[in-house]
């Protein structure tokens, strides 16, 4: 137990250090970053990132690939940035925040990547109208694809099956820190953005995880999830 303890506390200290968090929250859009570009976010020296993410690469919660004469810097797995999401959840407990309110829908709020999903208030519906229509149901923590969900996934070009091969969870369900409920994760969740991005029906904003559902997005989605958005 104290080995376990000890641990904990070890993940816990690296992750709270501010320059160490701030560069974790900026990693959730997805993309690799150099230290270079990573310290600036975090306001210290190129130097000083890189000692701060050697020690998150040395404990697996990033993943280090060189190219070239750079050496970039991502989440090691889809857990670990989950962890990252989920701790914005608690930011309601602190009393200067609750004084704010709820965030107002707009922006990073409305639409964003959480990771490699959708998230914010469009992505929490989106995922309340595939429960409502019957294409996926709660499971404990996790959602399960229904007979008439396969169908429905198909129709616009995702394999279930095919999805169900990558080397992590399915589908889950992840807290959403401005919503306060959740929203569709995991291999579904990622595939689901990927199509929706592919086919024009959400689009990326420059330099931010913002997303913003186009006219085209907005007429499927009522089509297809009667769901006006």
């Amino acid at each position: 137990m104290k080995e376990f303890e000890n641990e904990f506390s070890r993940v816990a200290t690296l992750i709270g250090d501010r320059a160490r968090s701030t560069m974790l929250w900026n990693l959730m859009d997805g993309r690799a970053y150099t230290a270079t570009e990573l310290s600036l976010c975090a306001d210290i020296s190129a130097q000083s990132a890189s000692n701060h993410l050697s020690k998150l690469v040395n404990a697996n919660i990033l993943a280090v690939e060189r190219q070239g004469r750079h050496r970039y810097y991502r989440f090691a797995n889809s857990e670990a940035a989950q962890v990252i999401e989920s701790m914005t959840s608690l930011m309601a407990f602190n009393k200067d925040i609750k004084k704010i309110g709820r965030p107002g829908i707009e922006g990073i709020t409305y639409a964003r990547t959480c990771y490699d999903h959708l998230a914010g208030k469009a992505g929490v519906e989106i995922t309340g109208s595939l429960i409502k229509n019957g294409i996926i149901k709660t499971s404990g923590k996790n959602y399960e694809v229904s007979r008439k969900g396969n169908d429905w996934f198909g129709s616009i070009g995702i394999d279930i099956e095919e999805v169900k091969l990558h080397k992590r969870s399915f589908a889950h369900q992840c807290l959403d820190w401005s919503e306060r409920k959740h929203h569709l994760a995991g291999a579904l969740g990622a595939s689901l953005l990927r199509i929706m991005l592919k086919k024009d029906w959400i689009r990326k904003r420059n330099d931010t995880r913002e997303v913003t559902i186009t006219p085209k997005g907005k007429i499927e989605l009522k089509k297809l999830l009667d769901l006006d958005i």
